[in-house]
């Protein structure tokens, strides 16, 4: 693991390097309103709630049989912290149709998601599925807004952050903007793995840094499904909340454009990223939302809601 020269939050930060540079773009305001076949082993069971005071109220639908909390930002950022503060880990998804569909053809990554301790609703589409089953408050939780506001919580309260994905120079990016909007924010550690899964020493390693650095909340950005099965496989060994924010770290690093706000309070994000990455893409747009319209449609004919 190679350091990066400088720091962050006056801290050497440990950075794995990458053959892969950014692309040249911009990072719009954001707005709050707006394995293996068997998979890793079950978590313990807990009571989020009582970690997790805020999330007591929060209602869950099933979709295509994966659960969705149907929640605000402001509310998902504050569970966050409480979970970060009580020092017992945990897992948090933010979650889209593509989420749904890769845990909808893989049962061992559906139990790994539905046993986060929180699930938060990113895709427009999702916010009006949970809507349709009866949640009718939900509100459309943002990664890259969740991430900047949960930074935020953290700068107030001193709580340390972690990075875990991306490229390095994403990384020092994302560093970047981190450190301009809040300058006393402590960004303890900071990796950007290989494209191939980790050696079993190099994994070891990871989560000895990641321990050692004392971050109490983890940001993970490897993309869906890919973050979530990590989260998952690590949950029990790493004390700090993981966050599995996916293109967050893009998006806030300005290494990709983000879709106009118009376009992703009509649902059609989907369409404005298709058209930015069509040959990495196309499969997951243009075959999965139809699948996942049509399985919808049938859950709704059904009235499953759990």
């Amino acid at each position: 693991m190679k350091r990066l020269a400088g720091s962050i939050g006056g801290l050497p930060v440990p950075i794995r390097s990458l053959a892969s540079g950014p692309q040249p773009s911009m990072d719009p305001g954001l707005n709050l309103d707006a394995s293996d076949e068997q998979g890793p082993a079950a978590p313990r069971k807990r009571d989020r709630h009582a970690l997790a005071p805020s999330l007591a109220g929060v209602g869950s639908r099933r979709i295509l049989g994966m659960r969705v909390d149907g929640l605000r930002t402001s509310l998902a950022a504050n569970g966050v912290v409480e979970l970060a503060e009580a020092g017992a880990g945990g897992m948090v998804c933010v979650s889209t149709v593509h989420m749904v569909m890769e845990c909808f053809d893989a049962p061992d990554l559906q139990r790994s998601v539905n046993a986060a301790d929180l699930v938060t609703p990113d895709g427009v589409p999702l916010v009006w599925a949970l809507r349709k089953l009866g949640l009718r408050e939900t509100r459309r939780v943002y990664g890259p807004t969740l991430m900047r506001l949960v930074c935020r919580r953290a700068e107030e309260c001193g709580l340390p952050v972690g990075l875990y994905g991306g490229s390095p120079e994403v990384l020092e990016r994302l560093r970047e903007h981190l450190i301009e909007r809040h300058p006393l924010l402590r960004v303890a550690f900071a990796a950007s793995p290989p494209f191939r899964p980790e050696t079993e020493l190099e994994d070891a390693s990871t989560v000895q840094a990641i321990e050692a650095s004392g971050a109490r909340i983890l940001f993970v950005g490897l993309g869906c499904p890919k973050q979530e099965r990590w989260m998952a496989a690590h949950r029990e060994a790493l004390p700090c909340v993981m966050l599995g924010v996916g293109a967050a770290f893009d998006f806030l690093a300005g290494s990709k454009r983000q879709a106009p706000g118009w376009l992703q309070h009509a649902g059609l994000e989907w369409l404005f990223r298709l058209a930015s990455e069509p040959r990495r893409l196309w499969r997951r747009y243009l075959i999965q939302n139809p699948r996942f319209i049509f399985h919808f449609a049938r859950q709704l004919a059904r009235g499953v809601t759990a």
